[in-house]
């Protein structure tokens, strides 16, 4: 096997790189898109009851207990409690973005690794077959191993960078519909922690 990516020339090497390159990147982001770290559903549950009973410096406290995106984004909530609606959400909103960029972090290198191996690849493909023709001008078409070189070369990178590219496609709109569906999540705790704060803040109002 060693020996066979050898002779697909020098070319082989960068393509090895993205392969590495995206390999690490997509179990990185296989592991910080876990549910369990962004969302926790016993964390949901806890600081749903806590805001209920309308303790929110024990909610605050859990927030920063967690650590997770969630929780931040509930904390800023809870921090903005008596505020207008508008100005809560408009808050949320702004950490939740910054969270969503977080969560779509290194994203955009497995894309790179889709996109420029099949590039690669096809810089190899060149590669091989001007080695072919420099054969076939100095020794001409007789010689066929020299030929069978030269077009092996161009092949293995072919396959190569179509092997490295492929997986990476995958892996890249597989990151991105996990951000997503994490998002939408995000945007659904957010908005039933800003109806419990509204929901407090309108019957203490009224209270008064």
């Amino acid at each position: 096997m060693i020996d066979f990516l050898i002779s697909g020339g020098p070319v082989m090497i960068p393509i090895g790189l993205a392969s590495v390159i995206g390999l690490a990147v997509f179990f990185e982001r296989l592991f910080a898109l876990q549910r369990t770290r962004v969302i926790p559903h016993g964390f949901v549950v806890e600081v749903r009851e806590l805001l209920k009973q309308h303790r929110f410096p024990d909610a605050t406290t859990l927030c920063r207990k967690s650590g997770t995106a969630v929780a931040r984004v509930v904390e800023v909530a809870i921090n903005s409690e008596g505020k207008a609606r508008r100005a809560i959400k408009e808050r949320v909103e702004e950490v939740g973005r910054r969270e969503a960029a977080e969560l779509e972090r290194y994203s955009q290198v497995l894309g790179t690794v889709a996109n420029v191996s099949p590039l690669l690849g096809l810089l190899g493909t060149v590669w091989g077959m001007i080695v072919t023709f420099r054969v076939i001008e100095q020794q001409g078409v007789g010689v066929v191993n020299a030929l069978a070189g030269g077009i092996s070369q161009a092949l293995i990178t072919t396959l190569a960078g179509l092997s490295v590219a492929i997986p990476a496609v995958i892996a890249y709109r597989w990151v991105l519909a996990r951000v997503d569906s994490l998002v939408l999540e995000l945007e659904e705790v957010a908005l039933n922690v800003l109806d419990l704060l509204c929901d407090h803040s309108a019957k203490s109002t009224g209270a008064e």
